[in-house]
């Protein structure tokens, strides 16, 4: 369970795998040990590989099964359910979404669930409701609300683990994430057009916007990070597994001490042109809590002003496509 790239005479480059269970389970020296290896691991690579989880294989396999009978949907179909809160839920259609300062669209068709509250709660006017196709696939709903608390609750640990290096109390980000706007995105990549721009890609270069995202592996390979010297490593993980990157407003808040890092999903290189399934989970605070140069990362001075993660989101769907 490893990403290389061979550099020459350079030796191979590996994406740690760390078991999530030493921390939330392990002695105090498998906790440091695991603590260490994370914060060296994604200030290095940006991502790390976890094992050892609470997310359990079957309801990995039954969210993919479900995600895929969704898309399998006709077109018309899926579109019933488009078009909500500028794509904060439901369906997005292929060709919507484009990275950042990218001129193509990306090759791909999804589905967001996001958190819900109640209509008096104080987040009511930032959290749209979801829609959920269960007239079309009935265990949608069940399925999904499972996949996005497991997969919640797997980020609050790995967050809580990166406290104590960022010299910052342990429940640092948890206060920040609690009812956070995290989302859960099911995506699809479609067998490649033919005639299709030759500079499109199933996803464009490009960095997450929230603090960590978790991505159970995915159906297919595909997916590549940007290493620190600029070269391309493919991401290479065993079923079940959880790859886990450090997204925009982490970066903002750690003053870059743990950078954001640049990711794509590649074209079929193997000469195959079949579907992709993913599903990555975006790990948000709530609209309200404020991006802050964390005080142990400031060192000559803070690179970014405060801003709402609200505010922040705003400004990154605007330069992505998905809202005016």
């Amino acid at each position: 369970m490893e990403a290389t790239i061979d550099k020459g005479a350079a030796t191979l480059r590996k994406v740690p795998t760390l078991s999530l269970k030493s921390y939330t389970e392990g002695s105090q020296n498998d906790q440091l040990k695991f603590i260490n290896e994370l914060f060296h691991g994604i200030k290095d690579y940006g991502f790390i590989i976890l094992k050892d989880h609470d997310v359990h294989t079957d309801l990995l396999a039954k969210a993919y099964e479900m995600s895929e009978a969704f898309f399998r949907l006709p077109v018309e179909k899926k579109l019933q359910y488009a078009k909500v809160a500028g794509g904060q839920r439901g369906y997005t259609p292929f060709g919507t979404e484009h990275a950042k300062d990218s001129p193509v669209m990306d090759l791909k068709e999804f589905w967001h669930v996001g958190r819900e509250v109640s209509a008096d709660h104080k987040f009511a006017q930032y959290y749209p409701k979801n829609v959920w196709p269960a007239a079309e696939v009935p265990e949608f709903r069940a399925t999904f609300e499972k996949i996005y608390a497991s997969l919640e609750q797997a980020g609050s640990a790995m967050l809580q683990a990166l406290t104590f290096p960022l010299e910052v109390p342990n429940h640092y980000f948890d206060s920040m994430t609690e009812e956070g706007n995290s989302i859960l995105r099911l995506l699809h990549y479609p067998p490649i057009p033919e005639g299709v721009d030759p500079r499109c890609i199933r996803a464009a270069a490009h960095e997450d916007i929230n603090l960590i995202t978790i991505l159970p592996a995915a159906t297919t390979s595909g997916l590549q990070l940007k290493d620190r010297d600029g070269t391309w490593l493919d991401v290479v993980s065993e079923p079940g597994a959880l790859i886990v990157d450090a997204g925009d407003m982490l970066a903002r808040a750690t003053n870059d001490v743990i950078p954001s890092t640049t990711h794509r999903v590649v074209n079929p290189q193997d000469g195959t042109n079949g579907s992709r399934f993913s599903m990555p989970f975006f790990m948000h605070p709530n609209p309200e809590a404020i991006l802050s140069c964390i005080p142990s990362c400031k060192g000559t001075g803070a690179k970014y002003a405060d801003i709402s993660s609200h505010d922040f989101l705003m400004q990154r769907l605007r330069e992505i496509g998905l809202i005016k």
